[in-house]
């Protein structure tokens, strides 16, 4: 898989889970504390696809390091409050497994592409 597929298939992914958060927002009681958990949720997953297409638009390695790392933190805010739903009781563990899953790899594949990128970048000031 080239950089360009590579690119569009994350860009979809994180984007998928970010409608599905909304629409999952939907389904939560109505409670204060519950609508302060989910609105938390709303904000880090759209944040997580919002940012990654930042990361295939940046302008620099650096830049594209530095959105990573705030794509990284972000799906593991949305897998955070995910476990606070299910922990919590506020929705069930057959509900959320699914988007857990889909969190836990948009973050193993995004922290293994920072560290690549990193590792690139440290090699490259070695050799100058």
């Amino acid at each position: 898989m080239n950089q360009i597929e590579f690119n569009e298939l994350f860009k979809r992914k994180t984007k998928t889970l970010a409608v599905k958060i909304v629409k999952l927002y939907g389904e939560i009681p109505k409670t204060d504390e519950n609508q302060i958990i989910g609105k938390q949720l709303l904000r880090s997953a759209t944040s997580t696809a919002a940012n990654y297409r930042a990361v295939c638009r940046a302008r620099s390695e650096a830049e594209r390091y530095s959105k990573l790392s705030i794509v990284v933190e972000e799906a593991d805010e949305t897998l955070f409050w995910i476990e606070i739903l299910e922990e919590t009781g506020i929705l069930t563990k057959e509900k959320l497994v699914d988007l857990k899953k889909e969190a836990t790899e948009i973050i193993a594949v995004m922290a293994k592409t920072r560290k690549n990128l990193k590792d690139k970048r440290d090699k490259n000031k070695t050799k100058e």
